[in-house]
C-alpha cells in the first residue's frame, strides 16, 4: 500500500510562517482580493507594509492551515475560517480593526464595468447632454435602455434613469456604453470580509463605520454637555473657565446697575449717567452738567 505523500518542505515552511505573523500581531483580517490589477496589488502591499500592516497572498489552503494552527492557541481566530473562500489575502496589524477598515476603504477606486460584470448598486445615469455625435448611437442607447434622444442636433438622455438595479448581471452592450459615458459603477479594491482583534471577532458591517461623522457626533454631544454644566453652574476643568468669565460679566453689570463704583465700573457708570442726562436735555431742553 503506498505510503500518503510528502507535504514539500516550502508549503510546510509558507503555513508556519503565516501561523507565526497572526501570533504576532492583535489584529488579523481577511480581505478579498478578486479583480485587483496585480500592479495596483502590489502597490496596495507596499503602502500597507509602511504603515505595518503586511499583506500576504496564498493559496487558501495555506491560509486555511495557518488559522487552524493559530487557533489552538488563540480560539477567536477560528470563525475567520469560514472567511476563507474565493482569492484571499491575510493582513496582520498592530493598530485596530476600525482603522485598518478605513485604510482598505481608500484602495477602492472606481473601475469600467465589463460584460457579465453584477451591478454593486442602482447603476443611475443622469439626464442631459451626453458625447456622442448623431447618428446610430441613438438607436444603441435605447436599446440599452438609456432614454435617448437628438435635440438641437445633440444627443441627450431626456431624464435620469437607473439603467441597472442592485445585483443585476450587465450585458456587453449596456456595460460598454456605460463606460462611454464616463461612468464606472464598479469598484476594485481590498475588500476586509472579517478581522479578529485578540479575542474579539468584528464582521465587516460592524466595522464600516463613518469616523469623520463619529467625531462631528462628539464634538456636538462635548458642546452640549459644556452647555448644560454651565447652564446649572457644574463645575469641570472645561466649565470653570466660562463660569467664571460668566460671574465676573454679571459682577461687573450688577455693579453698573447699582452704581457701586470700582476701577472697571466707573467708566460705565459715568458714561451711562451722562447718556441719560443726554437723554433728558433732549426730553426737557435742560442742559447736561
Amino acid at each position: 500500500m503506498p505510503g500518503r505523500a510528502s507535504v514539500p518542505p516550502e508549503k510546510i515552511a509558507r503555513v508556519a510562517s503565516l501561523q507565526k505573523m497572526v501570533l504576532d500581531h492583535p489584529v488579523t483580517a481577511l480581505v478579498g482580493i478578486r479583480g485587483v490589477p496585480a500592479a495596483a496589488l502590489q502597490k496596495m502591499r507596499k503602502d500597507l507594509l509602511e504603515r505595518g500592516h503586511p499583506l500576504v497572498v496564498a493559496p487558501n489552503s495555506a491560509i486555511r492551515h495557518a488559522l487552524e494552527q493559530a487557533a489552538k492557541e488563540r480560539p477567536s481566530l477560528q470563525p475567520l475560517l469560514d472567511y476563507v473562500t474565493d482569492q484571499t489575502g491575510i493582513i496582520a496589524a498592530d493598530g485596530n480593526p476600525f482603522s485598518l477598515y478605513q485604510e482598505l476603504v481608500q484602495t477602492r477606486s472606481p473601475t469600467p464595468a465589463r460584460g457579465g460584470s453584477i451591478a454593486p448598486n442602482d447603476i443611475l445615469v443622469p439626464g442631459g447632454e451626453t458625447p456622442f455625435r448623431p447618428g446610430p448611437i441613438v438607436a444603441e442607447l435605447q436599446h440599452a435602455g438609456f432614454p435617448a434622444a437628438i435635440e438641437k442636433g445633440k444627443v441627450v438622455l431626456k431624464k435620469d434613469s437607473v439603467v441597472a438595479k442592485a445585483g443585476e448581471v450587465l450585458s456587453a452592450e449596456k456595460a460598454n456604453l456605460l463606460t462611454r459615458l464616463n461612468i464606472f459603477p464598479l469598484e476594485v479594491g481590498l475588500d476586509l470580509r472579517a478581522a479578529v482583534e485578540r479575542e474579539t471577532f468584528y464582521a465587516p458591517n460592524v466595522l464600516a463605520v463613518d469616523l469623520a461623522q463619529q467625531r462631528a457626533e462628539l464634538a456636538r454631544a462635548h458642546l452640549r454637555a459644556l452647555a448644560l454644566a454651565v447652564e446649572v453652574g457644574y463645575f469641570t476643568p472645561e466649565s470653570i473657565p466660562i463660569l467664571l468669565s460668566k460671574a465676573y460679566r454679571g459682577a461687573i453689570a450688577l455693579a453698573v446697575e447699582s452704581a457701586y463704583p470700582t476701577a472697571t465700573t466707573l467708566p460705565e457708570i459715568l458714561a451711562r449717567a451722562f447718556r441719560e442726562a443726554k437723554a433728558l436735555h433732549d426730553l426737557t431742553g435742560t442742559p447736561a452738567s
